[in-house]
């Protein structure tokens, strides 16, 4: 089943509004998780109480108040991680040789 997950995820990317949701639904999670409120949020993280909500709802915030909410959450690493170059795969075998590598 992991492997056609992989399989599927290269062949369907999500669309950006997608991601977006999803990344406004992992910062509530983790939100939750810590125990803070929306206004706790805002409040330690600088970005108004009306930004947070409606990040949480439509995902719409600025970059810059997305980052500060990763550093309020102890995410801001996570960031790093983005635009870092990777090989795609050119076969279904590469796929899963590097499953397999794992």
């Amino acid at each position: 089943m992991v492997y056609l997950d992989n399989i599927l995820s290269i062949m369907f990317p999500k669309l950006p509004s997608e991601v977006i949701q999803d990344i406004a639904t992992k910062v509530r999670d983790l939100r939750k998780i810590k125990k803070l409120s929306q206004e706790e949020l805002a409040e330690k993280s600088g970005v108004s109480f009306g930004s947070i909500k409606r990040f949480e709802s439509t995902g719409k915030i600025s970059l810059e108040s997305l980052l500060k909410v990763a550093f309020a959450l102890d995410s801001l690493g996570d960031f790093e991680k983005l635009f870092v170059h990777k090989e795609s795969p050119k076969s279904l075998d590469d796929i899963i040789k590097s499953q397999n590598k794992r």
